[in-house]
């Protein structure tokens, strides 16, 4: 028996008196960004001899992985390419064909596709390349069958860098069925796009069975509501069902989060796993004979938004002055994940058995060693470095001491006060000037990054940074200092939603975070007495200020009009620009929200405010 669900799955209608057409199988895969002998050997295993008959969906760039960047461009890599495709190709055409009108299997997967002058060999300069699907079954060799007509080029995106846009619709016939095909961006048309794929489908009439979407959709939260909402959309006004195959990976900090699904437009049908490897496998039903009419006039199906308009995303509340809303549990949920699947996508991409975390008896890097703890997998270790100063009181050495006790963390004591002395009565004798206020302040926080990464070169560890988004938008942390790191987990959370995801850990967990760790003033504690508050706004003010100009575009005077005073703001802006320079040399954050620092973020360091 077949069930479609609809909506939260509350509501099923049975439909089993319809007989099973075909098994679609949507290859929700993980791999590494060019690694071609593990793409296709995966292709081969699949389409083998102990293949599964049905419709067989692979996310966009499965060829290769996405995103590329300037690797489509490179020599060396198209040439791997067209290697690794002559090589699949000698492999699919010498399996035995079906018979012809009665072929059961038929693999649809992404990837580039380079197009050459006629003057051009393969191995020379490429005229165009296209984001393309590719058709292959047994006995057959691939064949770009449909090229990708929206080339998104907002936040993480650089598409029209790299690809030229196709231009027409593909519906596809297989076992009798027609078959619509997109590529992730052509689903999510807007008034601002140049063409409307949707709505063209729709204009040419012809009946639909299954709608096709090959994406790689990057994750943020709230993004899976989007996706399924917008779906719904598209089959409400093709008439037909649709099946959404994602990938998964961490590349660098943008994340993949797979949630594969089938869509229609009353629900969903089947769904995937977050942040994980699986093969969505749904029985598409032969349903009612279609009757040779025309489909129903329906609207357009352009939404209100463009996707690139949705990093305008307004999180801000409707006080006096406006706060940003708080993340609900399921968020939470979800960013823990997130965070955890990055690190360990990190960690094992690029060679690290071992994490580092350094540990001040404050609550971002409490913090960070908690999330990395909880995102060990077997093989992966962690070591924490306490390294105490001349301010650091000793009710932080306490709490750091009793943290890694309880998380069962091995932690070495390597205090700098030595150091620090050492350091400021040589600069005093080379330059004949002392070492005073934020050069002081500085030398600390880079005395500490010294011996953090002394110890990982001689260990192999993975240094994870702890600084949290507030900091970084208004540099308020040392560059090459405390600002160093492989990638940054908290990059994407305000220092309001660290209190909050802290909170929810030891809900969830059992207060594996002490309470007087969330409770203590935050401090660098680099100066007698030092507490953020004497730099900073109050975070909750700070955050809101910084939310407004970051994510909802608002300008100065909007967010005084709105309630906050003009010195904050105007203070908060002018510090936001000036830290351009720390951005540039920070590593990658894991993105978590719509607008993120990072790969997406793209500012002037030099620029007149």
């Amino acid at each position: 028996m077949l069930e479609w669900c609809s909506g939260d799955s509350s509501h099923w209608v049975t439909l089993s008196q319809f007989e099973i057409f075909v098994k679609i199988y949507l290859h929700q895969t993980h791999h590494s960004i060019a690694d071609l002998d593990g793409i296709f050997s995966y292709l081969e295993e699949q389409m083998g001899p102990q293949k599964s008959p049905g419709l067989h969906l692979f996310p966009e760039g499965q060829l290769v992985g996405y995103p590329l960047q300037d690797l489509y461009l490179d020599p060396s890599f198209i040439g791997s390419f067209h290697k690794a495709l002559e090589k699949f190709n000698a492999f699919s055409t010498s399996m035995e064909r079906e018979k012809e009108g009665e072929e059961e299997t038929l693999f649809l997967l992404g990837g580039p596709e380079y197009e050459y002058s006629s003057r051009s060999t393969p191995r020379g300069i490429p005229q165009n390349i296209y984001n393309s699907i590719y058709a292959v079954s047994p006995g057959h060799p691939l064949k770009p069958i449909y090229r990708k007509q929206l080339l998104p080029g907002y936040d993480i995106f650089d598409e029209p860098k790299y690809f030229t846009p196709g231009t027409e619709n593909k519906v596809l016939s297989f076992r009798g069925k027609k078959l619509a095909l997109l590529i992730c961006e052509d689903m999510w048309s807007s008034p601002s796009s140049p063409c409307d794929p949707v709505s063209l489908l729709g204009e040419e009439g012809a009946p639909l069975d299954l709608i096709v979407n090959l994406s790689a959709s990057p994750f943020h939260l709230e993004k899976d509501h989007m996706r399924t909402e917008r779906a719904k959309e598209v089959c409400h006004h093709l008439r037909a069902p649709l099946a959404y195959v994602n990938r998964v990976g961490g590349e660098d900090g943008i994340l993949f989060d797979g949630g594969s699904f089938v869509a229609h437009e009353n629900g969903i049908l089947a769904k995937a796993p977050f942040f994980e490897k699986n093969v969505l496998v749904w029985e598409m039903p032969s349903s009612p004979k279609k009757e040779n009419v025309s489909p129903p006039k329906v609207p357009k199906a352009r939404p209100r938004k463009g996707a690139w308009e949705s990093l305008f995303h307004f999180r801000l509340d409707d006080r006096n002055p406006p706060q940003i809303r708080p993340l609900n549990r399921d968020d939470l949920d979800l960013a823990l994940a997130a965070i955890q699947f990055g690190l360990r996508e990190y960690a094992d991409k690029n060679g690290f058995q071992k994490f580092l975390v350094a540990l001040s008896g404050g609550l971002d890097s409490a913090l960070v060693l908690t999330l990395t703890k909880l995102a060990l997998a077997p093989g992966l270790t962690l070591e924490a470095l306490s390294m105490p100063g001349n301010f650091t009181s000793p009710k932080s050495n306490e709490l750091t001491r009793s943290l890694c006790e309880k998380l069962e963390v091995p932690c070495r004591f390597l205090p700098i006060k030595f150091l620090h002395a050492s350091s400021r009565q040589a600069f005093l004798s080379a330059f004949d000037s002392p070492l005073e206020g934020i050069a002081d302040e500085n030398i600390q926080s880079r005395l500490r990054a010294l011996f953090l990464y002394a110890r990982s070169n001689q260990d192999g560890a993975m240094v994870v940074n702890t600084s949290n988004k507030s900091e970084l938008s208004v540099g308020y942390s040392t560059q090459y200092g405390d600002g160093v790191g492989a990638v940054s987990p908290l990059g994407d959370l305000y220092k309001s939603e660290v209190y909050q995801l802290a909170h929810h850990i030891n809900d969830r967990y059992g207060s594996l975070i002490d309470p007087e760790i969330l409770g203590r003033p935050p401090s660098a504690e680099l100066r007698p007495g030092q507490k953020d508050s004497d730099s900073l706004p109050e975070y909750p003010v700070l955050d809101a200020i910084l939310e407004g100009l970051t994510s909802y575009g608002l300008s100065v005077s909007d967010l005084v009009e709105r309630g906050h005073r003009r010195e904050d703001v105007e203070k908060v802006r002018r510090l936001q620009s000036l830290s351009e320079f720390k951005r540039s040399s920070f590593c990658p954050v894991i993105k978590l929200k719509f607008k993120s620092y990072g790969f997406g973020h793209r500012v002037p360091i030099s620029k007149k405010l």
